[in-house]
């Protein structure tokens, strides 16, 4: 059976060329799937809806590729899982891809072929580039800190939490925080810590995160050397 499938990005433009053609290839109407859908779309209801239908023996007829794939890699896609259910496909304006030929076969393969020449260069050039940068000394992902759009939100969040009038919800609306753990990560920037010991709240920048320690239950040793690294900082 003959099956057809046209696509145009918006509902504004006329997919009668498109369906013409596909009428002249004796596919019935019935047997033609129509999408309103921009190229760069991964959704398509209609398309997959037709790929559900077919069956072993079936050929599928587009007017143009680019109507139904969004690149090489999406085309090989097609054409690989066509072939799992043994469908043949062509295209009436690039009779270079007709897999009902043994011709549009290799063209295929050229395709597969260039689309995996492109993946490994792609590769090649990203791992140089990476072991170039790491050479020089440049540190590579995202930059260590807050911005300066969250850091605003921090000092803002933790000037609130300090006060201790405020519920958490209502200090993450006032700062425009959206979630409470990016509101506690803030704080925790701006000093707040747990006793490892006792579990109280206090505020100290100078203190890791998973080892702070309140005065109580800090030595005066450490307590005092803590207080000469603040004051020098």
């Amino acid at each position: 059976m003959l099956f057809g499938y046209v696509r145009v990005s918006t509902k504004t433009q006329n997919p009668n060329l498109q369906i013409d053609a596909l009428l002249k290839e004796g596919i019935s109407e019935k047997n033609i799937y129509r999408d309103v859908s921009s190229g760069a779309k991964a959704e398509r209801h209609d398309l997959d809806l037709m790929i559900s239908r077919l069956r072993e023996g079936d050929t599928v007829i587009v007017w143009k590729l680019d109507r139904i794939a969004r690149s090489i890699s999406h085309l090989l896609k097609l054409v690989e899982q066509f072939e799992k259910l043994g469908v043949k496909f062509r295209s009436i304006n690039d009779p270079f891809v007709d897999t009902t030929s043994a011709h549009g076969k290799f063209v295929i393969t050229l395709f597969g072929a260039v689309a995996q020449l492109e993946r490994d260069i792609i590769i090649e050039r990203t791992t140089a580039g990476l072991k170039s940068a790491r050479r020089r000394g440049i540190q590579l992902g995202r930059k260590k800190g807050l911005g300066k759009e969250a850091k605003q939100k921090a000092i803002l969040a933790a000037s609130y939490y300090r006060q201790n009038n405020l519920p958490v919800t209502d200090i993450m609306k006032l700062a425009g925080i959206k979630s409470k753990p990016t509101l506690y990560k803030y704080l925790a920037i701006e000093g707040r810590r747990n006793c490892k010991e006792c579990g109280i709240v206090f505020w100290d920048k100078n203190q890791n995160l998973e080892s702070a320690y309140c005065i109580q239950h800090t030595s005066n040793d450490n307590w005092i050397s803590r207080e000469k690294n603040r004051i020098k900082v």
